[in-house]
Order: C-alpha cells, then structure tokens, then sequence
C-alpha cells in the first residue's frame, strides 16, 4: 500500500509545539515557576562563560535573536581563548574575565559552554551569582553538585535551562502531542540510536570521561525518554571498546532503560558510518507508533489504530518545513519564562531525574 504523506506547516508546527510545551505546567515538583517581576523594557542581557563544549556556539542565536543583548564572552582557559578568538560565531564580541563577566550591568543569563569537567563549578558560580543559566550537556559527572545548583536556584527563582538539543524538535514535540492526546495508547516499547565516526583526537578528548558515547551522545535521548515515561526503575547496561584505536573511549554503548510496562533500548557508538542519518526514535503504544528518523532533519512515520483527525490508519509519512535550526526554540522559549509569559517547561525534578539516569546509564553511579 502506497504511504500517505503529510505536511506540517510552519504556523502549524509552531502551535503544536507551544501547545506541548505548555502541557504539564502544573505538573511540577520544583523549577516551573515563572518570572514573578515584571521585565524591564528592554532585552534580555546574556553572556557566554566557556568555548571548550562542542555546541558553545551557539551564541550565534543569541546574537541573532530578537530577545537578546549579548554583553560579552568569558574563556579562562587562555588556549582555548586564543582559538576561539578567530573563529566567526566569537567575531566581534566583547572578551573579558568571569568576574568581569558576572559584574556586567543587568547581565540576566550566562551560558554555560566550557568543557564538561569544568560546567558545574561555574554553573553553581554563576547561580550563587544570581544569574538564570543555560547549561549545555551532560551536567557533568557530579549528581551531588548538580543538585546543590538547582536547589540554589530554585531558592532564588533561578532558571537552569538544560541544553538537551531534541527537547524542542518539532517531530518530537509532535510525538508528544499524540500522547498527551491519547493516540498511542499505552507506550510498552522504545528504540533509540544516537552514534556518528569521532575522529582520533576527538575520541581521546571523548576518553577522559569514563562515561563514553552514553554519557556524551546518549544523555540527548536519555533526556527524551524520562520526559516521556519518567525515571527507570532499572537501568541495565553494556559497554564495549570496540574500535582498533588504542585508547579507553567507551565507543560501544547500550542501555535498557526498565519500566514496570515499558521497555526501551538506547543505543550509542563512535563507529558508525553516516551515524547521522540513522539517528533515530520509535516510539510505540498499544494504539500507534511513531518512527522519527532521522533526529536532526526530522522525517516521521506514523501509523494508527484507527484514523486520528488529519491523520489516517495506515502508515504514513510527516515532513517539516525546512530548516530547523538548533537552539532557537530554547532560546526563545527561556525568554519567554524570564518574561514571565509562561512557565518553565522542564522542572528541575526533571532535569535531576535526567541526570541520575545517564549516570546510571554510564556506568557512573
């Protein structure tokens, strides 16, 4: 049977994703709240504290938003600084120290992008500093001072915006709008792969933490899946060297994820040819199942029990409009909070259980 296509328009996707992420605003344990105070009539001000992290720059959203006033750019390792100093996404922008950084005027929110081993020592610096924070992922290797910085934080009504790069996919976002609305039914299975080739030199950057590809590539899953089903009761899981590389990376990775009615597998590796274009989320409920494939460049196809509004029985296939850009969603989204136009989306109940699981996952804890 030839497959029926769907197009999601621009308008339509943005609905959907507002919508979703709007859901379980009154779900939360701790970190939902919004901006109390009503926001100055100007933009928001952000500053940058690392180079060192694979996606620091991002800043180019920032810089590129209409929601922004990027204030500077703080790099304490003085190599990195120095590399990161010609490179386009920095160009132009005000250097300085940290406390430099932190002493800004009205500075709002500092992102967080050094390298992992250092990301909590700063993220509590800049907290204790009382400053909202986007801290890209994992949130390092320390469960006890993560949680000493979002307790910090939700004393003082601080943000911390995690930098999981699929919370805000427009195929996922629609995913989870066919589960808050009933139509897969009881979810009892989940895949998901996330691998790409890392080079030599990456991979002995990469062999530094214990935690390999699960702890690096597999936390942007693992963050998915406890927003869908909530933290694991087991966490099963298997590690392998298997590149010819005379290193220690972990580049072999798989991990059960157990739920009482629910079973989900998690794959990561470093060795997997075009491992991009098989990144992927399936996804299945008594009542449908939705294959997202591939992550970055999102494809679905979904089939249903019986018709859903638009959608029909049979497997069909979704497309997005092209491009969808990383980050500009979180972005917006904490603006959006900061201005007190609606809740948090993830609580930091949330992002604590996210983190307990990739630890687990990892072989960490």
């Amino acid at each position: 049977m030839t497959e029926n296509t769907v197009r999601i328009s621009r308008r339509n996707s943005m609905i959907g994703s507002a919508k979703v992420l709007g859901a379980g605003a009154g779900l939360a344990l701790v970190g939902y709240h919004s901006c109390q105070a009503a926001w100055p009539a100007r933009k928001i001000r952000v500053g940058q504290l690392g180079t060192g992290h694979g996606h620091a720059s991002k800043i180019t959203v920032y810089r590129n938003s209409i929601d922004y006033e990027v204030v500077g750019i703080a790099e304490p390792d003085e190599k990195l600084r120095d590399s990161a100093m010609n490179h386009a996404a920095y160009r132009g922008l005000n250097w300085m120290s940290v406390q430099e950084l932190l002493n800004v005027k009205d500075l709002d929110v500092v992102l967080i992008e050094t390298q992992v081993r250092d990301s909590l020592q700063y993220a509590l610096m800049c907290v204790q500093a009382g400053k909202h924070i986007h801290l890209d992922k994992p949130a390092g290797e320390s469960l006890e001072l993560f949680e000493r910085i979002l307790k910090s934080a939700d004393r003082q009504k601080l943000i911390v915006q995690m930098g999981y790069m699929y919370r805000y996919n427009p195929a996922w976002l629609l995913l989870k709008d066919f589960h808050r609305r009933g139509w897969l039914g009881d979810i009892f299975e989940v895949h998901a792969v996330m691998s790409k080739v890392i080079g030599d030199q990456d991979r002995i950057e990469l062999a530094q933490y214990a935690g390999g590809t699960m702890f690096e590539l597999g936390c942007h899953l693992i963050d998915l899946v406890v927003d869908l089903l909530g933290e694991p009761v087991g966490t099963p899981s298997f590690h392998r060297h298997s590149g010819a590389q005379p290193d220690m990376l972990r580049d072999n990775m798989l991990s059960v994820l157990e739920y009482p009615r629910a079973t989900v597998s998690i794959k990561s590796s470093a060795l997997e040819v075009e491992g991009f274009a098989r990144r992927h989320l399936c996804v299945c409920g008594t009542q449908g199942t939705v294959h997202i494939q591939p992550l970055d460049k999102p494809k679905v196809r979904v089939a249903f029990s019986h018709p859903r509004d638009n959608y029909s029985r049979d497997y069909q296939e979704i497309l997005f409009p092209k491009p969808f850009e990383r980050y500009v969603a979180d972005a917006a989204d904490m603006a959006q909070v900061l201005r007190g136009e609606k809740d948090n989306s993830f609580s930091f109940a949330h992002d604590l259980a996210v983190q307990r699981t990739i630890l687990r996952a990892s072989g960490l804890i």
